[in-house]
């Protein structure tokens, strides 16, 4: 595995030396192969499991802990930084495009303000299975490449077995990276990463001075506006969006407390920690804006020495924000309900549906397969849309069908599903369901072996995640 240093020549204390700490008795559980050839990462069979758990490095890079900063639930806080994760490089793909292959639960780091470093075995087992979910359901997403038994014991409350997982990333540039080094007055630092940033994921910007950052900030609201646009339409709820949590590249990072919607209903929150809804389904948009105008404060010194000019150069495009998803939003809609074009009533059409579903505790997925495959008379639309689908069925048709099969998955992951295989991991290190349910979801449009996953509980209320920390 051949590894590039990356952000080592950001800014003093931005990407820290920093070792993994080595682990009693490694076990590879889980290697994504076809990952792992997309990257020509040809580590033999026997060293994955030492390589993975950080005990092995054989790379000239250095392995570094990135400093970040952090709105937390709204509260800043101006240094966080990988507490137990370690940057072991990146690597080039077969396109030579680099990719971060970071170790989460590798140790402690400078960074980890008295936390032990480490993982439990569930929250890795979970970071798979989403990330690999994510992916084949089209969300743009942070992947992984695998998981390993550490050996170890970690204490949370219960005690649980340790576990390391390989994240693989386009970049760990987050929004509090910018916050990191604005925070500091370090403006040459916010210049090297703003310039990185936009060398890796929008190379397209070709201008200079204050026009080059404008435009790199435009294009991140763009990516977050379709980010969650994509959470929104398989009905993803990320649980924590920290702008610590926030990717530059429009990317989903942390499956922390993350959960699927069944029922649908816009205030459906899972999260423990959120106690007052502010990561929300139906809030997602606006904490998406919240964390964009973040980033727009951290870039001021780049744009102008008059702050105030600055600032009216920044704020139309944090102001455009929803303009922007209002627009990406009706599109989607539009592509899950197979409506052509737009007309007049689209958006009374949509919100009917959507009081109809809430109203009758009717489940997301399901419901938009079922309206999908009733255009092909296979499958009868549920008896509480009958009415709602006569108006439906004026404004689409059958050439409908592979705009709304794309759009609409039949396969999500359920949250039962996946806790039952995160309790099996647990007890055993290892699921007899995993490997046929990992199959399916990587074929979310399609109708899976067993239809009992498709199935969700009828009522999934008191359903709480938790962060794996």
């Amino acid at each position: 595995m051949k590894l590039v240093a990356r952000y080592t020549q950001i800014a003093d204390d931005f990407a820290v030396p920093d070792f993994p700490s080595a682990v009693a008795a490694p076990k590879l559980l889980l290697w994504n192969d076809v990952l792992a050839q997309q990257l020509n990462i040809d580590v033999a069979s026997a060293e994955r499991a030492q390589v993975f758990a950080g005990n092995l490095n054989s790379s000239n890079v250095a392995p570094v802990a990135l400093g970040y900063s952090g709105h937390q639930f709204g509260h800043f806080s101006p240094r966080l930084g990988d507490g137990r994760a370690h940057l072991l490089g990146a690597v080039a793909d077969q396109q030579q495009q680099l990719w971060d292959i970071q170790l989460k639960g590798a140790g402690a780091t400078p960074f980890s303000r008295g936390g032990d470093g480490r993982c439990a075995i569930g929250p890795a087992v979970r970071e798979y299975i989403m990330s690999e979910a994510m992916h084949a359901l089209g969300v743009p997403t942070t992947r992984c490449l695998a998981v390993v038994a550490s050996g170890e014991t970690v204490y949370r409350q219960p005690p649980q077995p340790g576990a390391i997982v390989t994240r693989v990333a386009r970049s760990h540039i987050r929004v509090g990276s910018f916050q990191y080094l604005a925070s500091q007055g370090d403006v040459a630092g916010l210049q090297a990463l703003a310039d990185l940033a936009i060398a890796r994921h929008y190379p397209e910007i070709n201008t200079t001075g204050p026009e080059r950052y404008l435009a790199f900030l435009a294009k991140v609201v763009e990516k977050q506006i379709a980010l969650v646009v994509s959470w929104m339409r398989v009905g993803f709820i990320h649980g924590v969006m920290n702008t610590d949590n926030t990717l530059i590249s429009g990317e989903t990072i942390d499956y922390g407390p993350c959960a699927m919607m069944n029922q649908f209903d816009f205030d459906t929150v899972f999260s423990s920690i959120d106690r007052q809804g502010r990561y929300a389904f139906g809030n997602q948009p606006n904490i998406a804006n919240w964390n964009c105008a973040r980033l727009a404060e951290s870039l001021i010194p780049l744009i102008s020495d008059d702050e105030e000019q600055a600032v009216a150069l920044l704020s139309p495009l944090i102001n455009g924000f929803s303009e922007q998803f209002n627009h990406a939003f009706s599109q989607m809609w539009a592509q899950k309900l197979g409506l052509d074009g737009e007309q007049a009533g689209d958006k009374e059409l949509v919100s009917e549906l959507l009081g109809l579903l809430k109203t009758h505790k009717l489940d997301y997925t399901n419901s938009f397969d079922a309206l999908t495959e009733s255009l092909q008379g296979s499958v009868a639309i549920p008896s509480e849309l009958a009415a709602w689908s006569i108006k439906w069925l004026t404004r689409t048709n059958i050439d409908s069908y592979p705009t709304m099969r794309q759009a609409n998955p039949k396969l999500i992951p359920r949250n039962h599903i996946i806790e039952a295989i995160l309790k099996d991991f647990t007890h055993q290190h290892q699921s007899p369901i995993l490997n046929e349910y990992l199959h399916a979801l990587q074929q979310p449009f399609q109708s899976p072996v067993k239809e009992s996953w498709t199935l969700a509980p009828e009522d999934d209320e008191n359903y709480q995640t938790f962060c794996g920390t």
